[in-house]
């Protein structure tokens, strides 16, 4: 058994991971004990890793050879290497020499290696000549670099993890850390246990797992963050709790925003924002007062129309009051993707260029273009994300290199980014995994190496580079990412030899510390200096910055007050609040946030192929408070049209009181790979980001995805089809992807895995509703897709009224368990046979009740219900029936609850979900 130290692919806090191997196939993963970022801890997400890597999921769902559409809309065929890239350098040298640079675009990834990135840049921008590269980090942190950069001069988060163990006060805004970076929650958990006096702010409009820990939960409107700002600035410069010493030596600029805040009062501040002014009041007395103030941020303040604002809003509080530059103090933005700030060093934006350079700086282009060996780098701004889409929809991009993201699903506004990839002559789409939803609009299909498998370097949230190291050997044909862009990059200079200023080549790179090297040097004498280090040094984990001849990198930033502006001072902004760029109104009288979930992680291409990270939350849906369900007169569970001025889409409805009234929340993750259907219009439904808003903040260009206006009305869908199925691990995958198509026969559709381990076995559910019954060839083909068209199989149809049963039921010792099933009309039996089947209880005392439409289970069959632990498949009713013996205060009762069942005593992903249930007993008893 092999070995491999690596780095988690999820989210930016950048656990280290020891990967297990047969040298053949990842076989398990656990934390790195040694890693700085997690000391062996390791989420839901990152310890179920090895079984996302697992030869059944690898052969159903990764792309593993070069594939080429002769056409639209036909199947892809495969291609050797060779062709695919010849193909590619002569469809963009063609499109390069008829319309010029700029009518080709490049829309990468924040979980690609910083190697890949520069590799990347430097085939845009040097090669090529056009700025149009930009990265799915334009749509998570973009913001915060704007923030970052028009206050303190450089993107450099100043604090580090280890802050958490100095603060005094913590103040979270716009992100729910439990489930978006629950490692580093789990650290602040422990800082919390460790000094009982530390005071905890939590800013969201919905009241998360994070808000429910919190002293103080800001429970404001939506887009008002920076009216909050600016309220607690107000009352810190009335009440005489801000650092004049502080402003005085190292700041510029604070007359302006102390004008600006003039009208901040309490009361104006507590009008726009929806909260009391005491609470307003306390919040700014804590943060202020603090010996040591962190904050924590995230997209709930990085994707807005005002998203720099509210990033310099926040920094300004700390520069006013001194809380920065010392530990356990100052701004800390949570980095969304495991890459992005490895993306943002190497200049992969369209604004910026290597080393935190900027495109508008003549002098920063000059420096780029002597490193590279080009004759110049272009000065006109790329387009970013949402305005390349754009673009290329209005026929400007002829062609897009799209690379390990899924636009398709993540962008806003989808019905433009349809008709992008559609108009758009030449799509290329290099990725690991052929499932995605961009995928389809490929004409061109490049297999990627992905975790497990990759070499090269990653840069989480406290600016610390970890390696990324293959455990295992690329399946099928797939190549690295930079070795792609390499080989292409290659090709296209043999087609545009004026571009090459007398070089043979600008890519002479044969291995990722060759590129890494490059990167390096770029950095010399920049904020972000890794001239110190090296692939050795970086055996262990390292900061930056980290200069030539230091022996490791810095934890903190301008501890001596000294900021990279012209004049060493940080500059405050003075900024004023603006309402959100879509406001509610009559038509649209509900504020729509999207989100994420604990256990998936984007658009759930790796997560989505394992059942048991469905358990926790199995099913698409739209949350509503209580109240709007009876003023709506819905039952949870109701189809909705949720709408907005771009798009609609069907989900379920829930009740949640962590929803606020008039507001609504659907989880980032859903989009048309895994819920689907036909509009009233007759297009297909997109996922969440069918309604979402392509508005973006005019600094940082970050579209608002966090805040839409919809309308919710109950849909009328009277027919009703369940379809549920246990199919061996090595072909559920697959199944799934050939249900996919037949999503679009329906008004509404859902298709989801389900699991329960261990298991060889792999569940999948189909959930459809339409205006009609469905015809049968339609149900028919998910029958045979979820093989229930044999001997096993009892059936049951009466088409005059729209009812089908469809049984596959299989002995198992002495009992009969229910394997498979089809519920087509009524399927209010659903509650009672869906847990037949997927807690694999005994169905053979059920007989004939099985086929029958709507009836009763002759006993009460009590599901195992909604699971909690991931880790231990620990449900909320166990969970709830176990509290009922527990006794003692919060801590008490925790502990009794973990020793029972051991819930949270792994990962601890469900701790914050635990306390909570904990705390309800509590008040109930």
């Amino acid at each position: 058994m092999a070995e491999t130290r690596s780095t988690c692919p999820y989210c930016g806090v950048g656990c280290g991971v020891i990967i297990e191997s047969d040298n053949e196939q990842i076989t398990g993963v656990r934390g790195d004990p040694e890693h700085p970022a997690n000391f062996g801890r390791l989420c839901t997400k990152g310890s179920t890793l090895h079984l996302t890597a697992s030869k059944a999921v690898t052969l159903q769902t990764r792309l593993l050879r070069p594939m080429r559409r002769a056409h639209r809309g036909d199947a892809p065929q495969a291609i050797d290497w060779n062709h695919a890239l010849d193909d590619a350098a002569d469809r963009f040298a063609a499109v390069v020499r008829q319309h010029g640079p700029d009518a080709v675009g490049f829309y990468i990834s924040g979980q690609l290696l910083t190697e890949d990135y520069y590799v990347f840049n430097k085939l845009a921008k040097g090669l090529i000549g056009t700025n149009n590269l930009d990265t799915n980090s334009r749509l998570c942190m973009s913001s915060a670099v704007a923030g970052y950069k028009a206050t303190l001069g450089a993107d450099a988060p100043p604090a580090c993890y280890d802050d958490l163990n100095h603060a005094q006060t913590v103040f979270i805004a716009g992100s729910n850390t439990a489930y978006a970076h629950p490692i580093l929650f789990r650290r602040l958990e422990d800082a919390r246990r460790a000094n009982p006096a530390m005071k905890l702010i939590v800013v969201d409009p919905r009241r998360t797992e994070t808000a429910e820990m919190a002293d103080l939960h800001l429970q404001l409107l939506p887009g008002t963050d920076v009216a909050l700002f600016n309220g607690l600035l107000h009352i810190m410069l009335w009440e005489g709790w801000i650092d004049p010493a502080y402003i005085a030596a190292h700041t510029s600029g604070f007359e302006a925003l102390r004008d600006a805040i003039r009208d901040c009062a309490p009361k104006e501040t507590a009008r726009i924002t929806g909260l009391s002014e005491a609470d307003i009041v306390q919040a700014a007395r804590w943060f202020a007062q603090s010996n040591a103030t962190l904050s924590l941020y995230c997209q709930g303040l990085n994707q807005s129309t005002s998203g720099t604002d509210k990033n310099t809003a926040l920094i300004n509080l700390h520069l006013a009051t001194g809380q920065i530059g010392k530990p356990g103090a100052g701004p800390f933005s949570l980095t969304g993707q495991p890459n992005a700030m490895g993306g943002r060093e190497v200049g992969g934006l369209a604004h910026l260029l290597s080393a935190h350079r900027d495109l508008a700086n003549p002098e920063h282009r000059a420096e780029v273009a002597a490193l590279w060996g080009v004759r110049d780098v272009p000065a006109a701004p790329g387009k970013t994300a949402v305005e390349m889409f754009e673009a290329a929809a209005r026929g400007e991009i002829k062609a897009l290199w799209i690379a390990c993201t899924n636009p398709a699903q993540s962008l806003p506004d989808q019905a433009t980014v349809r008709r992008a990839l559609q108009a758009c002559e030449f799509v290329v789409v290099q990725e690991a995994f052929a499932t995605t939803a961009t995928c389809a609009y490929a004409d061109l299909l490049l297999p990627a190496t992905t975790w497990g498998e990759k070499d090269g370097t990653v840069t989480n949230s406290e600016r610390r580079i970890s390696r990324v190291r293959p455990a295992v050997a690329a399946p099928g044909e797939a190549r690295d990412d930079w070795t792609i862009a390499v080989e292409f990059a290659q090709r296209l200079e043999a087609r545009l030899p004026e571009r090459m200023n007398g070089h043979l080549t600008f890519f002479p790179y044969d291995t990722p510390e060759s590129v890494w090297n490059e990167h390096r040097e770029s950095t010399r004498g920049r904020d972000l200096d890794i001239t110190g280090l090296s692939y050795e040094t970086l055996e262990t984990p390292q900061q930056w910055p980290c200069r030539e001849g230091e022996a490791q990198g810095k934890a903190r930033l301008y501890e001596d007050g000294v900021f990279p502006t012209a004049d060493g001072r940080a500059r405050f902004a003075a900024v004023r609040y603006r309402p959100v760029a879509e406001p509610r109104e009559a038509r649209y009288p509900f504020s729509l946030n999207t989100g994420r979930l604990r256990d998936h992680w984007h658009g759930m291409s790796r997560t989505g192929t394992l059942g048991r990270l469905f358990g926790h939350v199995a099913e698409p849906a739209i949350e509503l408070h209580p109240q709007e369900l009876v003023r709506l007169r819905l039952e949870a569970g109701d189809l909705v049209h949720v709408t907005s001025r771009r798009g609609s889409i069907v989900l379920p409805v829930q009740a949640s009181e962590s929803v606020a009234p008039a507001q609504a929340f659907i989880a980032m993750h859903w989009g048309e790979e895994y819920v689907s259907g036909l509009t009233g219009t007759g297009t297909a439904a997109t996922g969440v980001n069918a309604l979402t808003v392509p508005a973006f903040c005019p600094s940082s260009k970050q579209p608002e995805l966090k805040h839409a206006a919809v309308k919710i009305l109950k849909a009328e869908l009277p027919w009703r089809l369940l379809a549920l199925a246990w199919l061996p691990e090595g072909q559920a995958l697959r199944v799934r992807e050939a249900l996919r198509p037949l999503m679009g026969a329906f008004a509404y559709a859902a298709c989801v895995p389900f699991g329960r381990e261990p298991s060889s076995q792999v569940g999948l559910l189909f959930r459809a509703a339409a205006y009609e019954a469905a015809p049968d060839a339609v149900i028919e083909q998910i029958e045979a897709a979820l093989g229930l068209t044999g001997r096993d199989t009892l059936r049951y149809a009466d088409r005059k009224r729209g009812q089908r049963r469809v049984m596959r039921l299989q002995r198992e010792g002495k009992d009969t368990r229910l394997t498979g099933c089809v519920l087509a009309g009524d399927i209010s039996a659903e509650a009672w046979i869906k847990t037949l089947l997927q807690d694999g209880l005994p169905a053979q005392d059920y007989g004939r009740l099985l086929l029958a439409p709507g009836a009763r289970a002759p006993v009460a069959i009590a599901s195992r219900g909604r699971q909690v632990c991931t880790c231990f498949d620990v449900s909320e009713p166990q969970i709830e029936q176990t509290l009922k013996q527990c006794s003692g205060g919060e801590e008490q009762r925790l502990a009794q609850l973990q020793q029972t069942l051991r819930c949270g005593t792994n990962c601890g992903s469900c701790v914050p979900e635990l306390r909570k249930l904990v705390r309800a007993r509590m008040l109930a008893a």
